[in-house]
Formats: structure tokens, C-alpha cells, sequence
């Protein structure tokens, strides 16, 4: 190995740079990892009769692959750099504290004044509840569940270990760019009926997920905000995503007018709506925190 290749590889401390750790991480985990859990999911997925439908059981169980790739990911980082496995801005002793709480109540308000706006609008008409029964206490938890893996997982995968390392070798606001713009294409390329309006959302999303962790210190802000959204829009309003309709939804509801206000297939993040709503929830973060000194990762 050349001086050159090897000062490009390899810092002064004789350790892999930064930006290699953070590109090996991504897709070791997305082409390696991730695919090798595949069968995991479907012997599971077969195991408990789970439906091939927008479901709570669907939902947690997709997630939990990429929990696991993050987990062994993160894992075997962690040990090259003899660090925690939730130092990387998921700590365990946080995880009930109040930035998680707060985040779960910009997720509920956003997500609802988006609803409002829609029922204002005429273009979402509530006819009551489409549970009855044990259904009214299972279907929730069940949920609630999903949703929380949903948040937890995607975090934990996108902005915990690979934010952070690719913070520290090309700065905060580009290494938010590069993630956001790689969490919107996974969307896109993944999702059935995306479209640009979404990805404008989706991108947004992405970047105050991160900016809450330069403001509070830890992902767990955006954990409860990614969980809290997900839960309000698939659960209880039981909007549309990705063309599916969700199984086990609250409300029993119809969403009526143009595309621009009802998210059309994709629901309340594709409404035009949600934009103002996410300027609402930026805001909150930067006045709640703005006495916070900007995190820097170590």
C-alpha cells in the first residue's frame, strides 16, 4: 500500500477515517446485512400467519430488520472503537427522559393539525370509529408497538452510529444533507405511489431529526417524534401510505378532494398541509433548545 493510499484510508492514530467507517457502515449494512436478515422476516412472518398488508404486525416485524442491521453494524463499530453501543446518541438511561416526550408531542400536534386542517378543508370526513370490542384495546398497543420499532429502528439506523461518524468527517449540516437525501431515496425508490411532494416531506423530516440532535444531545427526541407521527397517521387517522390502506386504523374515515390536500396514496406527510405544520415543529425545536450549547459528537 502507497503513503497516499494509506493517508487516505487511515488517520494519524493509525485508524480508519472517519468518512470510510461512516460509507462501510451504510453499506455493509444495506447490501450485507440487511438482505441476509431477509429470511429471518419471512420465517417469521410465515411462523405467525402474518398478512401481507399495511398491519402492526407487518410493520414491527419489518422493522426489526432494520434494527438488527443497525445493532450489528453499530455493534461491531463500536467495538473498533471501544465505545458503547448506545453512546452514538441512543443512550439506554435517556430513553424515558423528557427530550423523548417532547418529541412524541411535535409528532401528535404536527400530524394533527395536518388532520384539522384537512377536516377543515372538507377533504377528510370522520364517521366514527372503526373498532369495536377487545379490538378497541388491542389494536392500539399493537400499534403503539409497531410504531415505536419504527421509530427506534430507522433512528437508530440513520442517525445514530452513520450520522454521527460522517458528522465528524464532513461537519453537521452536509453529513444531515447526505442522510436525508439517502433516507428520501429509499422512500422513493421503495414506496409505492411516491412522489416529489412526499420526498419535500420526507426530507424535512429528516433533517429536523437531525437538527434536534445538534439541539438536545441525543436521538431520542427524534425517536419520539418519528414513533408519535407514525402512530397518529397510520393508527388514528388511518390515512393511506404507499397505496395501502391500515388494517386496525381508529377512525373510520374518508378522505375526499385534489391530492394536494389529502396526500392522495401517501396520506398526511404528502399533504401540502404538513408543510407549514413541520415549520411549526422546526420552530418548536429551536426555541425550546436554543439555550442548549450545540452538540458536537465525540
Amino acid at each position: 500500500m502507497t503513503d497516499a493510499i494509506r493517508h487516505a484510508l487511515f488517520g494519524s492514530d493509525g485508524k480508519l477515517r472517519f468518512v470510510w467507517r461512516a460509507v462501510i457502515f451504510y453499506f455493509f449494512g444495506e447490501y450485507v446485512v440487511f438482505p441476509a436478515l431477509e429470511w429471518l422476516y419471512e420465517l417469521a412472518a410465515r411462523s405467525f400467519g402474518i398478512p401481507d398488508s399495511l398491519n402492526a404486525a407487518a410493520v414491527g416485524f419489518g422493522e426489526f430488520r432494520n434494527f438488527f442491521t443497525a445493532l450489528i453494524c453499530t455493534g461491531l463499530f463500536a467495538l473498533y472503537e471501544r465505545r458503547r453501543i448506545d453512546s452514538y446518541g441512543l443512550q439506554l438511561g435517556a430513553a424515558l427522559k423528557s427530550p423523548t416526550f417532547e418529541g412524541a408531542a411535535v409528532g401528535i400536534a404536527e400530524c394533527g393539525l395536518v388532520a384539522a386542517g384537512m377536516m377543515a378543508l372538507g377533504g377528510m370526513h370522520v364517521h366514527g370509529l372503526a373498532l369495536s370490542g377487545a379490538a378497541l384495546l388491542i389494536m392500539p398497543l399493537a400499534w403503539l408497538a409497531a410504531c415505536i420499532s419504527v421509530g427506534l429502528a430507522e433512528e437508530f439506523w440513520f442517525r445514530a452510529y452513520f450520522q454521527q461518524t460522517l458528522w465528524k468527517s464532513i461537519g453537521f449540516w452536509p453529513s444531515s444533507i447526505a442522510i436525508a437525501l439517502i433516507f428520501a431515496a429509499e422512500h422513493y425508490f421503495y414506496k409505492q405511489g411516491e412522489n416529489i411532494w412526499d420526498v419535500i416531506s420526507i426530507v424535512s423530516f429528516s433533517l429536523l431529526a437531525s437538527y434536534s440532535i445538534r439541539r438536545t444531545g441525543t436521538l431520542w427526541f427524534a425517536v419520539g417524534y418519528h414513533a408519535a407521527f407514525d402512530f397518529m397517521q397510520l393508527f388514528v387517522i388511518g390515512t393511506p401510505n404507499g397505496s395501502a390502506i391500515p388494517v386496525g386504523r381508529l377512525l373510520d374515515v374518508t378522505f375526499t378532494g385534489p391530492a394536494w390536500l389529502t396526500g392522495g396514496v401517501l396520506g398526511t406527510e404528502a399533504s401540502f398541509l404538513d408543510y407549514p405544520a413541520l415549520a411549526l415543529a422546526w420552530l418548536f425545536v429551536w426555541w425550546r433548545y436554543r439555550a442548549n450549547p450545540a452538540f458536537e459528537p465525540k
